[in-house]
């Protein structure tokens, strides 16, 4: 390379950026050439830059005529060709020719463009070697770009400690950083089971970042409404509303998309379905949410009605389309019009069939009682059905009393996930229904053996503005007292009323009166003696819970709504049941 570099204001320059087609690009590179600005190193990053997102195999070419290329041309090229899909594996091609330089050596510009290229398939795998380039060519390793991008490559991975880990390393977080982290957190608060704490981190963050100088955008308004959807947390949730609105940002896609579904898990159908009716322009994850909202509060015609209306306008529905419908068409017992869907997933809209699809359609099959025929759909799958179908159908087999199909499921559920504890509940469960005590006492000796612990469940409940959670036979409340006199009062208003306790599918070796009293101290029957102490009388009691409700819970909050006047919105962890007048809005059909 030879004199001064040219600025950007080089007419030659000013006629390269211009450039549209390779005609024309390669008009201007000859003429960098017999001007002899191609020697100088900012007019041939340009150059470089350019040619890469019109022709990268000019680009290529240019490159390889280089006699001794800079890191920084090197960097130039990679970070151009890294932010194609098609093109990664030149990028790192062209990393690899770094490595093995004999004077060249990677810097804190080479790294970023690479660690994004990582955050997708197939290129996943490679971030955990890049990271341990960066602790080896970097001095200090903690430059704050590389920081930035290995936070957001972990928080892709769902690595949500590495994620904090990094976060933690920096000074002074950007913006990009910290969406980044609420991110990670939010896509990980439902991976395997519902934590409450991931998202209850969201909120903390947010907090956080509200008394940095970084003003949040829409990118961390919908990582802090998603947050507000998982947790059933409405007030929280509608400040964030307020927010957007208050400080003018774009209600876009994905900030209407994520307020409709915050609406629609916070039990507001009602304000859901407005703001969708609002949206000037609705795609297809807008209705999801939508069809979404109205299939887990139980309203099936809605949900089918919406999915017709949203193919007649010409939207493509996708995979996640159909998935919800045929929730909804489950949830109310449509089982011919679900049917329906999943036949028509390839033949009418080229979707492929996955596992999730044939998950709702053994749901769908299985509530309705058409247990052989969902067992049929198993065995004749295209691809191996996973735990979360033989666990449908064995919990279906349940409700029906199909003890032959229920041990059939259970024998593949037991060699697929040996620890859960749910599986080993439900086949009790099953056996407790036909008073078969001796397997239920085989089932719980395997459990031990096992050394499988039953998941506690945990009940979330909002009260002016703060969320209070309870444990089953929870007792680290500041007001366990009160709660535990008012369960006292509830049991005998319940008894009053005629309610007598399903105690068959309580899963402990213990007394009548005593499985009493473990029913009454579940998560949510606590959750609702709070509300009742702390909450205003004509409040709705909104509640959150990470398992699906008991029988006998399921009966009694029905007489609670009426003995005490009150509505009762619980979240399950598969629908919303809306109780009031003494009724539920699942009809009982759950």
């Amino acid at each position: 390379m030879r004199g001064p570099n040219p600025s950007s204001n080089h007419p030659t320059l000013q006629l390269l950026e211009k450039c549209k087609t390779l005609e024309n690009l390669k008009k201007v590179h000859a003429h960098m050439i017999t001007t002899g600005l191609i020697l100088h190193t900012y007019p041939l990053s340009r150059i470089l830059l350019i040619s890469s997102t019109i022709a990268f195999t000019h680009a290529l070419s240019i490159f390889n005529h280089i006699p001794n290329p800079t890191i920084f041309l090197y960097n130039t090229l990679i970070s151009s060709l890294a932010n194609h899909k098609s093109h990664t594996h030149i990028a790192f091609s062209l990393y690899s020719r770094v490595l093995i330089h004999t004077t060249l050596k990677p810097n804190s510009f080479t790294f970023p463009s690479l660690f994004k290229a990582c955050g997708s398939q197939p290129w996943r795998r490679h971030g955990g070697a890049l990271h341990t380039h960066v602790l080896k060519f970097l001095e200090p390793a903690s430059d704050p770009f590389v920081q930035a991008a290995l936070l957001n490559y972990y928080a892709k991975c769902g690595k949500v400690g590495a994620c904090r880990y990094l976060f933690n390393q920096l000074g002074n977080p950007d913006l990009a950083s910290w969406n980044s982290i609420l991110s990670a957190y939010v896509q990980n608060s439902g991976v395997v089971c519902k934590d409450v704490s991931l998202s209850l981190e969201v909120l903390s963050l947010f907090i956080r970042m509200q008394k940095s100088i970084v003003k949040a955008n829409e990118v961390t308004l919908v990582a802090l409404i998603s947050a507000c959807a998982e947790l059933g947390a409405l007030s929280q949730g509608a400040w964030a509303h307020v927010y957007v609105l208050k400080h003018n940002l774009k209600l876009n896609h994905f900030l209407g998309t994520a307020l409709i579904d915050m609406y629609s898990k916070c039990g507001c159908l009602d304000l859901a379905y407005q703001l969708f009716d609002q949206m000037p322009h609705r795609d297809t994850l807008c209705y999801n949410a939508m069809i979404g909202g109205f299939a887990i509060h139980g309203f099936g015609h809605q949900a089918l009605d919406l999915f017709k209306k949203m193919t007649l306008q010409g939207l493509a529905p996708d995979d996640v389309t159909l998935i919800v419908t045929m929730c909804g068409c489950s949830h109310v017992g449509l089982v011919d019009e679900g049917c329906e869907v999943f036949d028509s997933m390839k033949e009418v809209y080229g979707i492929e069939r996955k596992l999730e699809h044939y998950g709702c359609l053994v749901d769908l099959l299985g509530r309705a009682g058409r247990l052989r025929e969902a067992e049929e759909r198993i065995l004749n799958m295209p691809m191996k059905p996973n735990a979360v179908l033989w666990r449908s159908l064995l919990g279906s087999a349940r409700v029906h009393g199909n003890l032959e199909i229920g041990e059939a499921s259970i024998k593949h559920l037991i060699q697929l996930e040996p620890e859960t504890s749910g599986n080993y509940v439900l086949w009790s469960n099953m056996y407790a229904s036909v008073n078969r005590w001796d397997d239920v006492k085989r089932v719980r000796k395997l459990m031990k053996d096992h050394g499988v612990n039953k998941l506690p469940g945990s009940s979330l409940v909002e009260i002016g503005g703060a969320m209070h959670e309870f444990l089953t036979g929870d007792k680290t409340h500041p007001c366990s007292k009160e709660i535990y006199l008012k369960l006292e009062e509830m049991s005998k208003r319940l008894r009053g009323y005629g309610h007598k306790p399903r105690t068959l599918e309580v899963f402990f070796d213990i007394e009548e009166e005593e499985k009493e009293d473990a029913l009454s101290y579940h998560s949510e029957r606590l959750a609702i003696a709070f509300a009742l102490i702390a909450s205003h009388p004509c409040a709705p009691i909104r509640i959150s819970k990470n398992l699906r409700v008991c029988c006998d819970c399921h009966t009694s909050s029905k007489l609670i709504s009426k003995i005490y006047e009150r509505e009762i919105i619980v979240r399950d962890r598969n629908r919303f049941h809306h109780f009031k007048e003494g009724a539920c809005s699942c009809s009982d059909y759950w």
